[in-house]
């Protein structure tokens, strides 16, 4: 009776289409079902007089942004769910009593929405006028300033007067601020209640530490009890708040974003390949933060990826070092480093050289060493990430790659995981792991130590023996997976370096080749995800993963690689390192070359799923570090092996030859030959010791190579994260 006599004729038939009644009062579930399958494929609203059509499940701030027409808003957020807590999306609805939200407002056909009438622009003033009384004015010392939604939006659609008349200043609300970890300073004084880290934690990072306590002027939001917010995705809240409640610790009072130069760039602290803007002044990196990406990071970034970035100026290699007689490394110049090294490497045979690369070098340093030891004569290149190399080994690529896609794993129903914990080891594909759990109802199962995904999982053991018996149809799971129509097996790079590495990846090409039976024949079930930027670029190009026999080796190249120990080799062993961190490999050196880093030179990395991306110069690299395929260019005219290449467009140009994926930037190419590498398998007998993964806890996570080692942001999260678990054991 209420809603036929007062409510708007646009809401009746809304609430006749929700709920189709019979008589008595009872829904109707034919009719809905009936409304349901028989849909209008579109509806017909308009916008400022605007005739749009959109799809019936649209809602009113979408339209708007359909027809060209911006709505301020707080608290929506195009990858959360709906809140419709800030009022601020107000619109006016032709015939409707009161403005609507129209983020959560869906169209209704004939709808005419008015989005800068009288109406809605004194509904706009007013909820800003709310939100600025209890805000304090804090713009000159805020590190928001700049970026900050509130002061836009209040520039733009609030009020050009102030009513706020408090003489007796009974006080603006104050709230204490939260201690929720090394990374996020919390100013809760200046929080609007949006929401939305609340719902990125429970929705996205899978975390639920925030959440909301008290109610009207005294709600706050925060974790309850002082802990920390204990996620390897946290970062990402402070882009997500539209004011400067939660701002970055590293960050603060260090810069505003106006006297920042933007480079857009690529993440190399694990194998995804995350696009990220670096924010530069002067010579110095001031701050990480996410570039939009749908098909690999979204708009998240991990944290090591965000905060690492003080380690690029620890620890560095600022100039040429060359060991005395007393076996001392002192500093030298450019031209005697290069002698010394061009004269042992002319002087020893092909067979005795080797090169290893380590797990942050780019694309073009590993071709322009490949092309030097080739024309030495030698062929003993490899990685320092080892992967199994009997069978095809790395010579077919889907062997080696995630060759479902970062963004494909939305469209499958099953994923099994193998000695992996996605979570630390690759916390972007693990978040599109979770939002397909969310959303698409995906079935998990693990196969490997118990660990915290973040999501619900089916543990099938920790034991090989497990996916022995998957792969020979003698375990319940394997039905399941039989019937799956898009199903996904994804294996640990990790896992892949136990001495029984090759039959572990045996039977899960085996597994993927004949148990799987997917609807779709040109669905790919078979994924290995790596963890290090640079192993699939070096596999592309003919690098031999894992270490060789070094023990006759008389002269050793390092390129970024760290885990070499000097026992491993012979005693008249000559070794170079070349890199931009004096860690591990600097230290066994008998001649160190400063090389550059990540944010430094303009380079080619290939993430997990065989994507070709490229960084762009930043700043310039420190003291009289250079480029690393420029210090090999110069070491192959020294020696007399000279590379024919000058610059870096006959650098790319030699790298598209060896594989002209590696210059076809943002593209994906993708992998074949599933069956013959299958075919070429070798069986071998698996251990019996469990598949753990070498990244079990949060505390694994932030310090994994050199750059995160050498950060003092990364030490303090390691500390507190043990200081935490230590308060709060649940």
């Amino acid at each position: 009776h209420f809603w036929g006599k007062m409510a708007a004729p646009w809401a009746t038939r809304l609430l006749k289409q929700i709920c189709p009644l019979r008589p008595g009062g009872l829904i109707n579930r034919q009719v809905v079902r009936n409304a349901s399958q028989n849909a209008p494929n579109k509806v017909e609203v308009f916008i400022n007089d605007k005739r749009l059509l959109c799809d019936p499940n649209t809602t009113v701030l979408q339209a708007c942004a359909m027809a060209g027409v911006e709505i301020p808003r707080y608290c929506y957020h195009d990858r959360l769910s709906i809140a419709g807590n800030c009022r601020m999306c107000l619109v006016e609805v032709e015939k409707s009593a009161k403005p609507v939200a129209s983020c959560a407002m869906p169209v209704l056909k004939g709808m005419k929405v008015l989005t800068d009438s009288p109406a809605t622009r004194k509904a706009r003033e007013g909820v800003t006028e709310f939100l600025l009384v209890n805000h304090p004015l804090d713009c000159p010392i805020c590190d928001q300033g700049g970026e900050c939604d509130l002061q836009d939006q209040s520039m733009a659609f609030g009020s050009d007067r102030s009513r706020f008349v408090d003489i007796q200043f009974g006080g603006k609300r104050a709230v204490e601020d939260k201690n929720i970890g090394p990374l996020i300073k919390t100013i809760m004084t200046r929080c609007i209640h949006c929401t939305r880290c609340v719902r990125f934690g429970n929705e996205i990072a899978g975390v639920e530490d925030l959440g909301t306590t008290g109610r009207g002027g005294d709600m706050q939001i925060g974790t309850y009890i002082e802990k920390m917010f204990r996620s390897e995705l946290s970062g990402n809240v402070i882009d997500l708040c539209p004011v400067g409640a939660l701002t970055s610790k590293p960050y603060a009072f260090t810069a505003r974003p106006w006297e920042l130069r933007k480079t857009d760039s690529i993440d190399v602290m694990d194998a995804v390949g995350s696009n990220i803007v670096v924010n530069t002044r002067g010579g110095d990196v001031m701050r990480v933060i996410p570039r939009i990406n749908e098909a690999i990071n979204e708009e998240w970034i991990s944290d090591k990826a965000r905060f690492s970035y003080d380690g690029l100026k620890r620890q560095r290699l600022t100039t040429p070092f060359l060991k005395n007689d007393r076996g001392s490394l002192v500093e030298t110049s450019w031209e005697d480093a290069l002698i010394t090294t061009a004269d042992r490497m002319r002087h020893v045979q092909g067979d005795k050289m080797a090169a290893v690369v380590g797990g942050l070098m780019d694309v073009e340093a590993m071709v322009s060493l490949k092309d030097l030891f080739n024309r030495a004569s030698s062929d003993n290149l490899y990685t320092e990430e080892i992967f199994p190399n009997t069978g095809s080994g790395s010579d077919i690529r889907s062997s080696y790659l995630l060759n479902t896609s970062i963004s494909g794993i939305e469209e499958a129903d099953l994923v099994l995981l193998v000695g992996t914990n996605p979570r630390f080891e690759a916390p972007l594909f693990n978040a599109r792991v979770r939002k397909s759990y969310i959303h698409n109802e995906l079935k998990v199962a693990l196969i490997g130590t118990k660990v915290d995904l973040t999501y619900e999982y089916q543990h099938l053991g920790e034991s090989p023996n497990v996916l022995e018996e998957i792969a020979n149809g003698r375990h319940s799971f394997s039905k399941e997976l039989a019937a799956a129509e898009r199903p996904v097996v994804v294996v640990g790079s990790s896992t892949l370096q136990r001495p029984d590495g090759t039959a572990l990846l045996g039977n899960v090409i085996k597994m993927a080749n004949t148990v799987a039976q997917p609807q779709d024949k040109e669905w790919r079930v078979l994924n290995v995800l790596q963890r290090v930027a640079s192993q699939v670029g070096a596999l592309d190009i003919g690098y031999k993963a894992g270490l060789g026999s070094l023990d006759k080796i008389k002269f050793l190249y390092l390129l970024g690689a760290e885990n070499i120990e000097r026992s491993q080799l012979s005693e008249d062993c000559f070794i170079v390192y070349q890199g931009h961190h004096g860690d591990q490999g600097a230290l066994i050196a008998d001649v160190v070359l400063p090389g550059a880093a990540y944010t430094e030179k303009d380079a080619t990395f290939v993430n997990t799923e065989g994507r070709s991306q490229h960084t762009r110069v930043a700043v310039t690299p420190p003291g009289m570090a250079r480029e690393d395929w420029s210090i090999i260019r110069a070491l192959s005219e020294v020696s007399g092996y000279k590379l024919p290449y000058d610059n870096l467009q006959d650098l790319r140009s030699r790298m598209k030859e060896v594989a002209p994926h590696l210059v076809k930037y943002g593209d994906l190419e993708a992998a074949n030959f599933f069956a013959l590498a299958a075919k070429l398998l070798k069986s071998s007998k698996m251990a019996a010791k469990s598949l753990t993964p070498p990244q079990t806890s949060l505390e694994d996570f932030y310090m994994t190579d050199v750059i995160s080692r050498s950060s003092p942001t990364m030490a303090k999260c390691v500390a507190a994260v043990k200081e935490d678990l230590e308060k709060n054991r649940y």
